[in-house]
């Protein structure tokens, strides 16, 4: 039974030669027959919608306070070292103990830890030395910066040692990791947080409370996306280890990465709190660049024949998504095509719209009377003055008081520091996170749904419902540091 949910495991992540954060091995490890954590969390949820019964209502939870949060670090490569910067100027977080299979980013993480005081305990080269980290009475929380199908295995066992959790995206890579992750956390009371760090923005966060004030009317459609040319970055030898984000686009075809555009949209929407997917149609064109450069590499150097012939995904995915509420979201991802980055984040609502590429913009219907349509100007969005002073009067508290701080601090614009700081707050605080257990599970589980509505020839595929019937009654999310704000920072 284990040894073929193990196959099962391998084939979906599409991983199967990973070495990634602690070596191939590493994943014999996180599904090892017999282990509390892959027998624990096998979920009884095949998942369908509605399907069982919720062990515990994971939103809107606030944990115990904790007066300084003890962290853990799992994966110091790009991720992973930048979230060490940040704990370390964190007055109240405490980096307890580190973890990379490399000694060389040991040792670099090491380095910049005793510049800041502090001097963590140190986890390398073993292919089980990220459980003992787990283990260790000394943390609270726990940020997992592995290659994607460690996400899942890794974030379950350390829940299952009492542990908080922060993943990176995507926190799963299937339906079955999401159900394992929601199941996981409801019964150990745990959080289970992805890093979104997108819902972080100033423009996320000040189009969020423009919604949230009513400014945009009913919302009834978003478009969302990840377009990036990483063409070149994914047949880099130095840039993913091992090659695992290659091996992820050459084994599987959907939206690989929906979570950046997604998560945006989802909180204006109030998916999970108010609202819920329920169906979505996936297409995707054909391979007309990756294949094509494997070959081209492979000519030259032949550590890249492996990859010849490989079924890599089409260049571009689109995905459309329908909600209960009647809603619509447009998703895209495209990693490969040479076009601007572009995440689209556009809302459109009954009085009002926003988007934000190729730039920032807003558009206000009362501002565009249509009482004599003949004699209304053409629509177009605000001027670059009305929108600071929509910016001026809509940004929320958080970004008012620590906005700046966060820009010099750095991370992606500000937006890391933002998500990182503003959890820490709220363990010390006692407040609901941001981002739930069910938001990770959803917003991850979408690429996994789109690879199955690809290999069904597009038809329409059930969105799960991973809040078992909660949606209806939950909160919507409320991004502020009231009754917070009190963590400092070492500038």
């Amino acid at each position: 039974m284990m040894a073929n949910n193990r196959r099962n495991f391998l084939k979906l992540s599409g991983l199967a030669g990973l070495m990634g954060m602690t070596g191939t091995s590493m994943l014999k490890s996180c599904m090892q027959p017999g282990d509390n954590d892959a027998s624990k969390s096998k979920s009884s949820h095949p998942g369908l919608p509605g399907e069982g019964k919720q062990l515990f209502n994971m939103c809107g939870y606030a944990a115990p306070k904790l007066d300084t949060v003890r962290v853990g670090l799992i994966g110091l490569g790009n991720r992973g070292i930048l979230h060490l910067g940040h704990m370390l100027r964190i007055k109240e977080a405490q980096v307890a103990a580190i973890c990379d299979i490399r000694p060389e980013k040991i040792n670099a993480a090491q380095a910049s830890a005793e510049k800041m005081g502090q001097q963590p305990a140190t986890y390398s080269g073993g292919e089980y030395e990220w459980k003992k980290l787990c283990e260790r009475e000394d943390v609270d929380l726990i940020f997992i910066c592995t290659p994607w199908a460690l996400h899942t295995p890794m974030a379950v066992y350390a829940m299952e040692q009492g542990k908080h959790v922060c993943v990176e995206v995507p926190a799963s890579v299937t339906v079955e990791q999401s159900w394992q992750l929601v199941e996981t956390s409801e019964r150990t009371r745990k959080y289970c947080m992805m890093l979104e760090n997108v819902c972080y923005g100033f423009f996320e966060l000040l189009t969020l409370n423009m919604a949230r004030k009513g400014v945009f009317g009913d919302i009834i459609h978003g478009e969302a996306a990840y377009i990036h040319d990483l063409l070149i970055a994914n047949f880099d030898k130095e840039e993913y280890y091992n090659m695992w984000r290659l091996r992820e686009n050459a084994e599987r075809n959907g939206n690989l990465y929906p979570t950046h555009g997604l998560g945006p949209i989802c909180q204006i929407m109030n998916i999970n709190r108010g609202d819920k997917m329920d169906f979505l149609v996936s297409v995707s064109s054909n391979d007309f660049m990756m294949g094509a450069k494997a070959k081209e590499l492979a000519a030259k150097d032949a550590f890249y024949k492996p990859f010849v012939d490989k079924p890599f995904r089409g260049n571009i995915n689109t995905s459309v998504i329908k909600t209960s509420r009647g809603r619509t979201i447009m998703l895209q991802h495209d990693v490969t095509s040479p076009r601007p980055y572009s995440r689209i984040d556009l809302i459109s609502g009954t009085k009002g719209a926003a988007m934000q590429y190729p730039k920032p913009a807003i558009y206000l219907a009362d501002e565009h009377p249509a009482a004599d349509w003949r004699k209304q100007p053409p629509h177009d969005w605000v001027s670059p003055e009305r929108y600071k002073e929509l910016e001026k009067k809509h940004s929320p508290e958080i970004v008012k008081k620590l906005g700046d701080l966060a820009a010099r601090i750095g991370g992606h614009g500000g937006k890391d520091f933002l998500m990182n700081w503003r959890t820490i707050d709220c363990l010390r605080n006692g407040l609901p996170l941001d981002q739930d257990v069910y938001d990770a599970a959803l917003w991850s589980a979408v690429g996994s749904l789109t690879e199955q509505s690809v290999s069904q020839g597009s038809n329409p595929v059930a969105v799960p419902d991973f809040t078992r019937g909660s949606w209806n009654k939950n909160k919507s999310v409320d991004i502020s540091i009231s009754g917070g704000g009190t963590t400092g920072v070492v500038v």
